[in-house]
């Protein structure tokens, strides 16, 4: 079997790394990859949105399944176009992927059929948007209506905080086109929770809960980031709460986009908060979360080409998944000044720490060969190092203990990846 991924960053990577584990697969490819990816598929530097090459890179190279992971291409329609090509792909298709392109979309459906989340009014001029604001209750969240690389989304704490906000978003477009539209919804409160989850259209399976970081800096403070470190699992989502939201948001959400005839098959993401009136939906996403991956598919027993196999073919209600009884937390090792500016083709060493332990991983998100073929950082977000552990206290100290493997000029993290877990009854 030859499996293609598409994506280049620390979520593909350790897709890579799973999909590698499965007997039956002689080869994988990925475009664009990274420098840690090449180390265990070939690479071709073609673009994630560059769908007709990627077509036809598929063809040529005999491609048995391709797994699409971004946001971009899926929101694009990807998927789509490798299917009308003939060739099997794992994502939801454009119709489906629109739950995550669209947040307006995303909260008609939910307020269509009653899937708990917060009040909330669209708009599609900044005018309308601004007199909004004037009796609007404070603090409260702007949102862009489109991708926005998970930046798009800002908390504002006043009214000049939010009007700001607008004019951010929707004049000054600092986030494209993802602007247009913009959506403004009521302040929410309480523990955040990420939940991922396999569909076929019909059946859907829930995986192991996480919990991202998505602010800059200690303590949630600075700018939003596409997530600074992760944990899994989340010791605030109980079983009871999964129960409750698989009657009251999951299965709900499934079938509310079945009924608009758009069947979604592949990974559907449910951003969580979890408030005094129960468990509300903050957001959706149609793919794995980057780097709630990282800290998730390590964890799960399944074949991941068998399940991802039976979303395709309809086939998910004939497995359970089954998760490691145990915890992981992922440290993403930046380059300082991300998410504005920052310098990049700086050599990393230490990387040959992680060789041969089974408890710690390293993905690669930002990085790239020199001309040398010295691994040098080439992003962002550079590196998510990843360690488990019998419960999650000893997955973040081990996590924290293996990013002082790691050098790089310019390196910066987060010192409190996984804080919360001091407030839980572990």
């Amino acid at each position: 079997m030859r499996v293609l991924i598409v994506g280049g960053g620390g979520r593909e990577h350790a897709i890579a790394l799973a999909v590698k584990k499965n007997p039956g697969v002689d080869k994988i490819f990925c475009v664009p990859g990274n420098a840690g990816i090449a180390e265990i598929a070939e690479c071709a530097d073609i673009k994630v949105m560059e769908f007709d090459r990627i077509v036809r890179f598929a063809r040529e190279k005999g491609i048995d399944l391709t797994i699409v992971a971004p946001d971009d291409p899926l929101v694009g329609g990807l998927v789509d176009e490798l299917e009308n090509a003939g060739l099997k792909a794992f994502g939801p298709n454009k119709a489906a992927a629109v739950l995550e392109g669209s947040k307006a979309f995303a909260k008609d459906l939910m307020k269509k059929y009653n899937i708990p989340t917060a009040e909330y009014a669209v708009f599609d001029d900044a005018a309308d948007a601004l007199k909004y604001l004037d009796t609007a209750e404070i603090p409260i969240v702007l949102k862009a209506d489109g991708l926005a690389l998970g930046k798009g989304v800002l908390i504002c704490h006043t009214l000049k905080e939010a009007r700001n906000a607008v004019k951010t978003i929707m004049l000054d477009k600092k986030f494209g086109r993802a602007g247009n539209r913009i959506v403004i919804e009521e302040f929410l409160t309480g523990r955040e929770v990420s939940v991922l989850s396999f569909c076929d259209g019909k059946t859907i399976r829930i995986m192991s809960s996480a919990q991202d970081h998505k602010r800059a800096g200690d303590g949630d403070t600075g700018l939003n980031t596409g997530g600074m470190g992760t944990f899994s699992p989340s010791p605030f989502f109980t079983k009871a709460l999964q129960d409750r939201c698989m009657k009251k948001i999951f299965k709900p959400t499934l079938e509310a986009m079945s009924k608009e005839g758009r069947p979604f098959k592949g990974v559907l993401f449910f951003g969580l908060m979890l408030t005094e009136d129960g468990p509300k939906v903050l957001e959706y996403n149609a793919r794995f979360g980057d780097p709630e991956a990282q800290v998730v598919i390590p964890r799960m027993k399944n074949d991941i080409v068998e399940v991802m196999e039976a979303c395709v073919d309809g086939k998910l209600d004939e497995i359970e998944l089954d998760f490691e009884d145990n915890a992981a937390v992922c440290v993403v090792l930046a380059s300082d000044g991300y998410p504005v500016s920052y310098k990049k083709g700086f050599p990393i060493s230490g990387l040959d720490h992680f060789k041969g332990r089974d408890n710690y991983m390293v993905f690669h998100a930002g990085t790239k060969f020199d001309d040398q073929g010295q691994i040098v950082t080439n992003g962002g977000r550079v590196l998510g190092v990843v360690a488990k552990g019998n419960d999650l206290r000893q997955a973040r100290l081990n996590a924290y203990s293996a990013t002082t493997w790691i050098e790089f000029d310019n390196k910066y993290m987060r010192n409190d990846i996984g804080k919360a877990i001091d407030d839980a009854d572990l």
